[in-house]
């Protein structure tokens, strides 16, 4: 339907409605169910119907819905930072509750610049991110990340203290001549000579994904990468700032996806997966050394949302998280993960207009091409994102097509982010329905 007072998205758009959800299918008003294999937006990763999750909502409703965080604190937010700084990397021992990723991203870079200005470096207030990334719609988070297209007509808007390196991109950056690793190390240079350039007295932060999220489709960075780049933080006195608001929270098949990568970061953005689309939540995840020099400076952190730790939504998220455990899901979503990599591969592995099927866990990205051995693009004219997430719709399929893969601009990929409980009927149907979209897509194209 399209929408009288509802300001949508897509002025417009003509949707469906959702009536209802069960496990991994959403329910459209005329009773059409449609498998989510994006998880909306790599939200909903226990599925759309989980009891436990729901009840645990509904009793804290029933007991405290809201306190403003300047006057109380609540059971479920201390039980929920308890749970994620006992699990967390390194010395994260500090949770700051939002509603969303770009809040926790914008809470990152506000507490960077005030760490160092405590810290009796006001001088340090420049940030790194990557191209091609994205961190979020705020106008902060929006001008650390790469989004070209996202940032163009809000540039004048934007801070020109944010600075950029290119991404670790192997399908379309590593060389003839270089190993994956070396190519890694290459591109983690750039950041010191980043660094150099800009003065190494002025750089607060840099900030990436672990793994790139939707702007490039699940591209994860080759082994020793964020190695390099956590060396590099240390040396320059630079905080490293990592955003797995969309692939944090076992997307990956880690709690926490730097895991993976065998870092430990100064932050920790995360959301999504928090609270697995119940309730909106996200939160910032701080190490002690930043903590500690607040708390021994001003004591006050000169930020804040409205619904800070809201209690409702903790509760909520901690019953993910506890269903997570309890399920044992983490090692589930790397077996289902390499499943779902061997069906995309075996249905799309050698596809014409396949170049990469990549990613973690159940975090996939498969890029297009107008052709597979020059890797050469669509025309952005051609629109093939766009036609190919109608035509997955029709199929009764929920993916995550994005245009402008390689600058903002040219190249088209899928994202595939279903919930943690898929099975191998899922996965099946996933493959099967994604050839039909694909295929009926490069037909209205030629």
């Amino acid at each position: 339907m399209k929408s009288r007072y509802v300001f949508p998205r897509n002025c417009a758009a003509d949707l469906p409605v959702a009536v209802g959800g069960d496990g991994v299918y959403l329910i459209a008003q005329d009773g059409t169910r449609i498998l989510d294999a994006c998880g909306g937006a790599a939200v909903s990763c226990l599925g759309h119907s989980n009891p436990n999750v729901i009840a645990a909502i509904q009793k804290q409703v029933g007991s405290l819905a809201y306190a403003h965080t300047s006057f109380f604190t609540s059971e479920p937010a201390e039980e929920l930072a308890e749970f994620l700084a006992t699990r967390a990397p390194g010395d994260l021992n500090r949770v700051y509750f939002v509603s969303g990723g770009s809040e926790a991203m914008e809470s990152a870079l506000k507490l960077a610049r005030q760490y160092f200005v405590e810290a009796g470096k006001p001088e340090k207030s420049q940030i790194i991110g990557r191209w091609q990334s994205y961190h979020g719609n705020t106008l902060g988070a929006l001008a650390t990340g790469g989004n070209r297209w996202r940032r163009a007509q809000f540039a004048p808007l934007l801070s020109d203290a944010m600075h950029h390196i290119d991404p670790c991109y192997t399908y379309r950056g590593q060389r003839d001549d270089e190993t994956e690793f070396d190519y890694g190390q290459r591109v983690a240079n750039q950041l010191e000579e980043k660094i150099l350039e800009l003065g190494a007295q002025t750089v607060a932060a840099f900030v990436a994904e672990p793994v790139v999220g939707a702007t490039m489709g699940a591209v994860p960075s080759v082994d020793g990468y964020f190695k390099r780049i956590r060396a590099i933080c240390d040396k320059y006195d630079v905080l490293l700032i990592l955003d797995e608001v969309m692939c944090g929270m076992g997307r990956t098949g880690h709690l926490f996806a730097c895991n993976h990568d065998g870092v430990e970061p100064d932050m920790i953005a995360i959301a999504k997966g928090l609270g697995a689309g119940y309730q909106p939540i996200g939160a910032l995840l701080v190490s002690d050394g930043i903590f500690d020099t607040l708390a021994a400076g001003t004591g006050f952190f000169q930020h804040g949302h409205t619904y800070l730790g809201h209690p409702t939504a903790c509760a909520g998220a901690l019953a993910v998280m506890h269903e997570i455990e309890a399920q044992n899901l983490l090692p589930a979503v790397r077996q289902r993960g390499e499943a779902l990599r061997a069906s995309l591969t075996d249905k799309f592995g050698a596809h014409p207009n396949v170049g990469d099927i990549r990613g973690r866990g159940l975090f996939m990205g498969v890029e297009l091409v107008e052709d597979r051995d020059t890797k050469a693009v669509f025309s952005p004219s051609k629109r093939v994102h766009a036609r190919l997430k109608s035509s997955a719709m029709k199929a009764g399929l929920m993916c995550y097509p994005m245009g402008g893969t390689i600058d903002g601009q040219a190249g088209d990929h899928i994202l595939l982010a279903p919930p943690f409980i898929i099975d191998d009927s899922h996965i099946a149907e996933i493959t099967d329905k994604l050839s039909i979209a694909l295929e009926e897509t490069l037909e209205a194209i030629r």
